[in-house]
C-alpha cells in the first residue's frame, strides 16, 4: 500500500453524496440498520461493497460513517489503506497478474506485455479491468493470476476476466490431492491426509484421526496441555521463529479477561503458498488447533483473518466452521466461536499488532511493543496469535505426545517443516521435510531443480544462498549460523537465466509500496533504496550508501516490514549476487 492523502475528501459533502440503493443493500448485509454498528466491522463492510459495486464510494463512506459514528476522513483512510480496495470507480470483476520473482522468472513479465498491448492495465473492458500484483501466494502456478478472486494461469487471464471464468484448484475432482501439496522423507505427518487424497470433509477428517486431539486435550485440561507444548519445543511457524508455548502459558496466566485468539493467515511474504495448501486442503486440522490453543488459553472467541487473495481458501475455511458449529464443536469446542476476517491486500498486515489494528476497523499500521499481544492485543485484552502452520502442529503433538514430535527434527528445531519451493526448478510445490534435511534434497532431490545458482530463503525479507551451500542443513540454527533465515519458509530457485539485478529491484520495489509511511525510516528508507539502485545499475558507486539506508531502517524502524526492507539487497552484495 502506499501512503495515503485525504486530498480526495477535499470536495466531499456528507449531506448530498449519498448511497445507491444498491450500496445499501451491499451495507446493509454487514450493518444492522437503526442501530450503530461496531467500529471492527469497517473492513467487512468495504468488502462487500467492494465485491457487490466494485468501489467504495463517497455515498458509502458517508452511510458507513453515519451508522458507525465515525468520521468520513477516518472511513476513506482505512479504505485507501488496502490495495485491493478501491475508492475510484472502477467495475465489481477485477483480475490480478502476479508479477513477482516467481512469475517473473515463469514469464510473467512477457505476459504482462502480450497483456497490455491489447488491454492497457487498469482500463475498463466488458465489465472488467486488470492490474499487476504483488506475490498471490499461487508460485505452483508461476506465472499465476487471480480472476474473479480464483486462480487462474496468467495466459489465461484476459478470458477468464472477461468471461468470468472460475477456474480454480477446488474444480479438481473430489479426492483428487492438489499439485502443490508433497509428502515429506518419510512419513508425511503435516500433509498425511493431503497426500493420501483425503477430501476436505467433517467426516473423511473424523475417519482419519481428525479430533482425536482435541478429544485428548479435553481429557489433559490447560496446563497438562501447554506442558505437552513446551516439551516439544514448537517454534512458531510464520517467521519469527518464537516458541509457542511461551505465549501460550502468558495468555492462559493472565488474569484480564477476555482472552482472544488470532490465526494469522494473512501469508503475503513473496513466495509463499505453503498456509494456502493446509487452508484449502485440511482446513479441520488447522481449525483443530485453534480450539486446542483456544481450550490451553481460556478463550471464548477468535478470529481468523485469512489472506484477501485467499478467497477459495476463506470460503473452505467457513463451510468448515459452519459445519463444525452445526455440530457443536463435537460436543468438545461448544463455547468456542471462531470468525474469518479477510484482508485486503497490506503485506503489513502480517505484522501482529498490524494484524490487530486491521481487525478493529483502524489502518494496518503495526504498535510499539511492549505491551506484547500477550497483554495487551486485540481489543487491548490478553491474545494468543498463532501462524496457520504452527497451529496444524498441535493436535499431532497431542496426540502423539511431545517425544514422538520430537523424533523428527533435530535438538533445536523439533518437527517437520513445509518448505514452499519455487522458481527455476521442474516441480514447484509445497514439500514436508524433517528440520535438519540438506537443501540439496529438498530442492533437487524433491523439487527438481537441475542447476541451482541462487537460492533465495525466507522471502522479499529474507537472504541468498549459492550452490555452494546445498548440504546446508535446514534447521534455524544452522541457517542463523550461516547468516541466512527460514523466515517464512519460502525457497526461491534461481538458475542462470535470471536476471538479479531485475529481480532484486522488484524486492525493494515491493517494500517501498507495502511501507505503511507510519515511520519514518521505514517510510522513507525504501524509498530510498529503490532510488539508490536505480542509480547503482546506472553505474553509480552507492554501496556505502544502501548499507548506511539498511542500518538506519534495521535500527529505528518500528516492526519487522522495516528493520528486514534492506535484508535482501544486502545479502546480495556479501553473496555476490549482486557486483
Amino acid at each position: 500500500m502506499t501512503v495515503t492523502s485525504l486530498v480526495g475528501l477535499a470536495d466531499y459533502r456528507p449531506n448530498t453524496d449519498m448511497a445507491t440503493a444498491e450500496e445499501l443493500a451491499a451495507i446493509d448485509e454487514v450493518l444492522l440498520t437503526g442501530t450503530r454498528s461496531p467500529r471492527h466491522l469497517l473492513l467487512p463492510v468495504f468488502h462487500s461493497l467492494n465485491d457487490r459495486v466494485g468501489w467504495i464510494s463517497r455515498g458509502a463512506i458517508n452511510e458507513i460513517s453515519q451508522r458507525m459514528l465515525v468520521s468520513p476522513a477516518v472511513a476513506y483512510g482505512v479504505a485507501t489503506f488496502y490495495s485491493m480496495l478501491s475508492t475510484e470507480p472502477r467495475p465489481a470483476t477485477v483480475g490480478y497478474l502476479c508479477d513477482d520473482v516467481a512469475c517473473r522468472l515463469a514469464g510473467a513479465g512477457e505476459v504482462a506485455e502480450t497483456l497490455e498491448a491489447s488491454w492497457p492495465e487498469k482500463t475498463a473492458h466488458d465489465g472488467a479491468v486488470w492490474e499487476r500484483s504483488p506475490c498471490l501466494g499461487l508460485c505452483d502456478m508461476a506465472p499465476a493470476a487471480l480472476a474473479d478472486g480464483q486462480a487462474v494461469g496468467a495466459a489465461e487471464l484476459a478470458a477468464a476476466v472477461v468471461t468470468r471464468t472460475r477456474k480454480n484448484n477446488g474444480q479438481r475432482a473430489v479426492g483428487e490431492p492438489p499439485p502443490a501439496a508433497t509428502g515429506a522423507l518419510g512419513e508425511p505427518r503435516l500433509l498425511k491426509r493431503i497426500v493420501a487424497g483425503v477430501p476436505p470433509t467433517l467426516d473423511a477428517y473424523v475417519a482419519h484421526g481428525g479430533f482425536a486431539g482435541l478429544r485428548r486435550a479435553a481429557e489433559l485440561g490447560p496446563d497438562a496441555i501447554i506442558a505437552a507444548l513446551d516439551a516439544s519445543g514448537l517454534i512458531g511457524r510464520g517467521g519469527a521463529a518464537f516458541p509457542a508455548a511461551i505465549k501460550w502459558r502468558a495468555v492462559a496466566t493472565n488474569p484480564v479477561r477476555p482472552h482472544y485468539l488470532v490465526v494469522n493467515a494473512d501469508e503475503s511474504e513473496t513466495g509463499t503458498f505453503k498456509d494456502r495448501v493446509l487452508l484449502e486442503w485440511d482446513p479441520f486440522a488447522v481449525l483443530e488447533g485453534a480450539a486446542i490453543a483456544a481450550l490451553a488459553c481460556g478463550v471464548e472467541e477468535g478470529y481468523l483473518y485469512v489472506r484477501g487473495e485467499y478467497l477459495h481458501a476463506a470460503e473452505r475455511l467457513q463451510n468448515a466452521i459452519t459445519e463444525l458449529e452445526r455440530r457443536r464443536w463435537l460436543g468438545l469446542a461448544s463455547n468456542f466461536r471462531l470468525e474469518i476476517r479477510r484482508g485486503a491486500g497490506a503485506y503489513i498486515c502480517g505484522e501482529e499488532t498490524a494484524l490487530f489494528n486491521s481487525l478493529e476497523g483502524m489502518r494496518g499500521e503495526p504498535r510499539s511493543k511492549p505491551p506484547f499481544p500477550v497483554q495487551a492485543g486485540l481489543f487491548n485484552k490478553p491474545t494468543v496469535i498463532n501462524n496457520v502452520e504452527t497451529l496444524a502442529n498441535v493436535p499431532l503433538i497431542i496426540t502423539d505426545g511431545a517425544a514422538e514430535f520430537r523424533r523428527h527434527g533435530t535438538e533445536q528445531s523439533p518437527g517437520t517443516k513445509l518448505f514452499s519451493v519455487s522458481g527455476c526448478v521442474a516441480r514447484p510445490g509445497v514439500y514436508e521435510v524433517p528440520f535438519g534435511t540438506a537443501l540439496r534434497q529438498l530442492i533437487m532431490d524433491l523439487a527438481g531443480a537441475e542447476n541451482p545458482d541462487v537460492i533465495q530463503c525466507g522471502g522479499a525479507a529474507g537472504t541468498f544462498l549459492r550452490g555452494v551451500d546445498l548440504d546446508l542443513p535446514l534447521t534455524f540454527e544452522d541457517l542463523r549460523n550461516r547468516g541466512a533465515t527460514i523466515g517464512s519458509g519460502a525457497v526461491m530457485v534461481w538458475d542462470s537465466s535470471a536476471k538479479p539485478e531485475e529481480l532484486i529491484r522488484r524486492g525493494a520495489e515491493f517494500f517501498a509500496h507495502e511501507s505503511c509511511g507510519q515511520c519514518v525510516p521505514c517510510r522513507v528508507g525504501t524509498q530510498r533504496q529503490l532510488e539508490l539502485l536505480d542509480r547503482l545499475a546506472a553505474g553509480a558507486d552507492v554501496k556505502s550508501l544502501l548499507s548506511e539506508v539498511a542500518l538506519v531502517m534495521k535500527d529505528a524502524s518500528i516492526c519487522g516490514l522495516g528493520q528486514t526492507a534492506a535484508s535482501m539487497v544486502q545479502s546480495a552484495f556479501k553473496e555476490g549476487v549482486l557486483g
